[in-house]
């Protein structure tokens, strides 16, 4: 049965859970962590961690796409960031990793540096460079411009496409613009397409319902987002998992063995929470500012979120860079850590919990038990 309190008269809540609340809990059996294995597989496109990589220009630089294809993942470019409007952002980046995060000056210049024009031979460049690294390359564009750039992304050639925003659903509805239809969109294409955010079973069931490969599930919730002071949104990512993970069953039955894929985004601080996300159900997990602290990141280890530029309404904070970095990205990704804080060797500490809960791969490590600490 649900957790259901009653807040007031009339009103009642679902009781959700963070990631923080929720423990992983071996069970009888245990493994060598040598016979585990992290490997994820998208469609045709086979990965040796389960991590994307959030596309904001504070982590994503083609360099670092490319160094993050290179170590098994998937590195992601932002069609709407820097590098699709500059040709040089590097001295921009390294202004931006001065700033005071305690004044709005922060977000000012954000705003100021992202309203320079999106330049579709910048986009075109950037994909040539990830195409020639022989990287699987995956671009990111926000659903308001799918339609805009979506001919100038895939002439470019991309492997992968992820149409992400704050929320993301399948039915927009709009008195005064012909909004995306994602299900037509998704089926004029030939190759994945990655959606979200979304943060509920109902949600996250009909983008599956468009055909989308995956579904990112949050809206990117953390130390960078302000989406609950902004919106008053914040589902917890632990049930926000769970109840997508339920959705993909039931698409999984309806649809006669169809599986989506389910990419966590959000509250992932440790390499602990990346292996509670894996255990509550999602089958990757995007990482942002955990690769913000690796000595490659293009903005010297400050973060913001990919919706702290937005000229209207920010929904992200700017966070300057932490005294010292966590190392290049190797370590943070593999190891081996120098530190026991979580944030070295995040999939190494995957397949260690997964060894430790007797569990071979990630598909399996879905199914370890959990408890809730209130």
């Amino acid at each position: 049965m649900p957790d259901v309190v009653e807040i007031g008269v009339g009103k009642v809540a679902r009781r959700g859970y963070h990631l923080y609340e929720v423990s992983i809990v071996p069970s009888r059996r245990t493994r060598d962590v040598d016979d585990v294995s992290t490997n994820w597989q998208l469609d045709a496109y086979r990965f040796g961690i389960p991590c994307v990589a959030h596309p904001s220009d504070a982590t994503m630089s083609p360099a670092t796409a490319i160094r993050l294809g290179q170590l098994g993942g998937l590195g992601t470019l932002n069609a709407e960031g820097l590098w699709c409007r500059y040709e040089d952002p590097e001295p921009i980046l390294a202004e931006l990793a001065t700033l005071d995060h305690a004044t709005n000056a922060a977000t000012r210049r954000l705003q100021e540096v992202y309203s320079e024009p999106i330049k579709p031979e910048l986009i075109t460049a950037r994909v040539k460079q990830l195409r020639e690294a022989d990287v699987t390359v995956a671009v990111r564009v926000s659903p308001q411009h799918t339609l805009a750039l979506a001919p100038v992304i895939l002439d470019a050639g991309i492997d992968i496409l992820i149409i992400q925003g704050t929320i993301v659903s399948a039915e927009h509805v709009s008195a005064h613009d012909e909004p995306l239809n994602l299900k037509e969109f998704i089926a004029d294409l030939d190759l994945p397409v990655i959606v979200g955010g979304c943060t509920n079973y109902q949600t996250a069931l009909h983008l599956m319902r468009t055909g989308a490969a995956g579904v990112i599930v949050g809206i990117g919730q953390g130390a960078g987002s302000s989406s609950s002071e902004q919106l008053g949104i914040s589902v917890p990512m632990a049930s926000a998992i769970a109840d997508a993970a339920a959705a993909r069953r039931d698409y999984l039955d309806e649809t006669g063995g169809r599986y989506v894929h389910l990419i966590a985004d959000g509250d992932l601080e440790t390499a602990g929470d990346v292996a509670k996300a894996i255990a509550c159900g999602a089958d990757s997990v995007m990482l942002g500012q955990l690769l913000a602290q690796c000595e490659e990141a293009p903005a010297g280890g400050a973060w913001w979120h990919s919706a702290a530029s937005h000229p209207k309404l920010p929904r992200g904070r700017y966070l300057e860079p932490f005294p010292e970095r966590e190392g290049d990205m190797e370590r943070v990704l593999h190891g081996p850590a120098e530190d026991p804080n979580g944030a070295q060797n995040i999939f190494g500490a995957l397949r260690r919990s997964m060894a430790k809960c007797g569990y071979s791969d990630v598909k399996e490590f879905q199914k370890v038990e959990l408890t809730v600490s209130l």
